[in-house]
């Protein structure tokens, strides 16, 4: 069940609209920004993901050696210790590598539309050790005093979420890694719910539990506490190998309203809901049995890595939720919907 209207100019961005921003890379993918208003623009943090222009019989990737300079690592693809067979991940001789570098990216438009590049905001790199295979899929929470982006930290030895706060979008507050490994797709609610700050979590365990949706409270986002699982994946339904938060959760009259990301276990990503109590959002009132999203267009099963819609951004204007999303892993594309038909089809 697809409730979502898709823009008809999809995609709205495409590797081949930007150019690539480290010396000798080229674009490989367009994936899951953050969104936001500022400067009376709508802005996209994208993720952005570049490798070495690739030569026939070679893979080449990216990473940042000792020193924090990116260097080119290139295998023979008949080197019977390489493992390809993910475009994600490489394995060589026991270790995984990334086949691309990502960073973020802003991109801003009028009409939320058409978007352009802004060369007057630098782009966001992984800087340290945890980021040194680069940093991934920001969500931005618009607060009153800033914005609070949190983001997937890549390195060989964790995946993790990191914390960032920015006033104008040039100048970054760097606070490290908030959720310690294994975890990603974290989302701060956007006001306090009484006099506490929440945060969606994703920790994933091999062994017992999964990759479920967790919930923490913090008094001041830096230091979070009281972790609960919220939300489990589902045997035999479209969201049984792993589920995920959105962006920051919506204010309703019935509720938090969470768009979540749920895969099965083919790797297809769809969307769909939660409800949570307004007072006690640890509580879950309700979750879509059907997604109100799936791969549907040709632009969402065919690409980098096929049959994905994931959100981690959107704008929320009376009724309408718009959507902004990444496609196939290649491709930036928008889709609006109703908060009232999301809910009815809670009920």
């Amino acid at each position: 069940m697809d409730i979502t209207k898709r823009f008809p100019q999809n995609p709205l961005l495409r590797p081949s609209d930007l150019n690539p921003a480290i010396s000798g890379m080229e674009i490989a993918c367009l994936l899951n920004p953050g969104v936001f208003r500022y400067d009376n623009k709508i802005w996209l943090l994208l993720r952005v993901a570049e490798r070495p222009i690739q030569k026939e019989g070679i893979i080449s990737f990216p990473v940042y050696n000792q020193q924090g300079e990116i260097e080119v690592l290139s295998f023979d693809i008949d080197d019977p210790n390489l493992d390809a067979s993910d475009p994600r991940v490489i394995g060589y001789k026991g270790e995984d590598y990334l086949t691309t570098m990502s960073y973020l990216r802003l991109v801003s438009s009028t009409d939320g539309v058409t978007f352009k590049d802004e060369p007057r905001f630098p782009p966001i790199f992984g800087k340290g050790k945890l980021e040194s295979f680069g940093i991934e899929d920001c969500r931005v929470a618009s607060m009153e005093d800033g914005f609070w982006l949190t983001f997937t930290e890549v390195s060989p030895v964790a995946v993790g979420v990191g914390l960032m706060h920015t006033s104008d979008w040039k100048s970054f507050d760097h606070h490290g890694m908030i959720f310690p490994p294994h975890n990603k797709d974290c989302a701060i609610f956007e006001e306090k719910i009484n006099g506490k700050y929440y945060a969606l979590h994703r920790p994933s365990s091999p062994v017992l539990g999964g990759n479920y949706i967790w919930l923490a409270e913090s008094p001041d986002r830096l230091h979070w506490g009281n972790h609960q699982c919220i939300a489990t994946s589902r045997k035999g339904m479209w969201d049984c190998a792993r589920v995920g938060a959105g962006a920051a959760p919506i204010k309703t009259a019935d509720g938090w309203l969470e768009i979540y990301h749920g895969a099965d276990d083919n790797h297809r990503y769809c969307l769909g809901a939660l409800l949570l109590d307004l007072e006690d959002p640890y509580r879950v009132i309700a979750r879509s049995v059907e997604p109100i999203m799936e791969p549907m267009a040709e632009y969402e099963q065919t690409g980098f890595f096929g049959n994905v819609v994931f959100t981690n951004g959107q704008l929320v204007e009376g009724d309408t939720i718009t959507l902004y999303y990444g496609a196939s892993d290649e491709v930036i594309c928008g889709a609006q919907l109703s908060i009232k038909e999301i809910i009815s089809t809670l009920k």
